[in-house]
């Protein structure tokens, strides 16, 4: 046997102590350098062995967690789709997933391989730090993606208007939203700044408001013009002629409505009363039977659904009380002057109506105000220019 000298070894002095793993490399070539021919071949044959059966082994290990891996994004798949998760969502967090699976699946191949997966995963944490500083605005969008995604500002399908753009949204990707105008350009917007700024979603409420402003010779009769105007709403059945109880979500009830359903109620009160005099007694022998006859299961069942049923009248009753603090919505067309100009009276028309129908009412009334008010005594000022000469 050769004895191991470690004062030869490079980078080990006799005061500072040995590494572990460069010392067994040294034991592992002394231990050789003792062997014979027929030994070095033989320890040769065990370890190709021992890799092939690692090998193998490392191999199955792979198909079957691929395997695995694909059942599991099925599952997750078919758990998304019947819970009807948004698309981009679901897209995206179904790659995230595979992703992390996989990395997964090969860090534990190569840790049955025998190679070190600590300095591999050191590795490639030390190259994640240098790609995040590197794409660091990359990495801004991802987040601003994924806040999209979760808070959900706007959805595919929205008509909003951000940043200087306004359009459909077409696709919500991890780093970029594409949005379509009008005019057919497809605009791609950073999800960064999407996150972080204002965002303007017209398609989020059910009804929109219209304006126009409708100018008057001065000497016209205003309230011509404001019949005309309603008269015309009033034939249209795109345009929300008044505010609705169901609008505001609250049910209106009548002074008479509320009297009788106090009398029914003193009423009922009262023969609740008189019921409970009579019956007291019987009621409380059954209630203790019933009690007796009560497992545990069942009185731990009792308590979480009373428990559950307050917990329903509280936020009912939360929520009625912030209706009340809510003002009912008008949705009654409006006609008002809101300016006097130099040579014309300024009219603001109001009307609400569904906000799919926004753009189409506001141009076909541009048009119907124009052929049709002229003919109920209404003229439309123009600027013009009075010369006088002098003879």
């Amino acid at each position: 046997m050769i004895e191991l000298q470690t004062d030869f070894i490079p980078g080990l002095t006799p005061e500072a102590p040995a590494d572990s793993t460069l010392v067994n490399a040294a034991n592992e070539i002394a231990e050789l350098k003792t062997l014979s021919f027929d030994d070095l071949v033989e320890r040769l044959a065990q370890s190709a062995v021992n890799f092939a059966i690692n090998l193998a082994i490392a191999i199955v290990v792979f198909y079957v967690g691929r395997f695995i891996i694909r059942k599991i994004y099925r599952l997750i798949s078919t758990i998304f789709l019947r819970r009807k998760i948004d698309k981009s969502l679901a897209t995206f967090v179904l790659s995230l997933v595979n992703i992390v699976l996989y990395f997964i699946l090969i860090v534990t191949v190569i840790g049955i391989l025998g190679i070190e997966t600590t300095s591999f995963l050191a590795i490639f944490a030390s190259a994640g730090v240098a790609v995040g500083m590197a794409l660091s605005g990359t990495l801004q969008n991802f987040a601003g993606g994924v806040l999209i995604l979760l808070l959900k500002p706007y959805k595919i399908g929205d008509y909003i208007e951000v940043q200087g753009y306004a359009g459909t949204v077409r696709e919500i990707q991890i780093f970029h939203t594409i949005i379509t105008t009008y005019d057919n350009k497809s605009i791609s917007i950073p999800n960064g700044g999407l996150s972080t700024g204002s965002v303007n979603n017209w398609s989020r409420e059910a009804y929109r408001r219209v304006t126009w402003t409708v100018s008057i010779s001065y000497g016209d009769n205003v309230d011509d013009a404001r019949k005309a105007i309603l008269d015309m709403f009033a034939a249209d059945e795109r345009i929300e002629e008044r505010a609705t109880a169901s609008d505001a979500g609250l049910e209106v009830v009548g002074e008479g409505d509320a009297s009788r359903g106090a009398r029914h109620t003193d009423v009922g009160d009262t023969i609740a009363v008189q019921a409970g005099d009579s019956d007291d007694s019987d009621a409380e022998e059954a209630e203790a039977q019933t009690t007796k006859k009560r497992t545990l299961l069942d009185r731990i069942l009792h308590r979480h659904h009373a428990a559950k049923a307050a917990l329903h009248e509280r936020e009912r009753k939360q929520e009625e009380a912030l209706k009340l603090l809510i003002p009912k919505p008008d949705h009654s067309p409006k006609v008002v002057v809101n300016n006097l100009g130099e040579s014309s009276v300024d009219l603001q028309v109001r009307a609400w109506t569904k906000t799919g129908e926004y753009w189409n009412v506001f141009y076909y009334y541009n048009e119907k105000f124009y052929n049709e008010l002229p003919g109920h005594g209404i003229h439309f000022p123009f600027p013009q220019m009075d010369v006088h000469l002098d003879r």
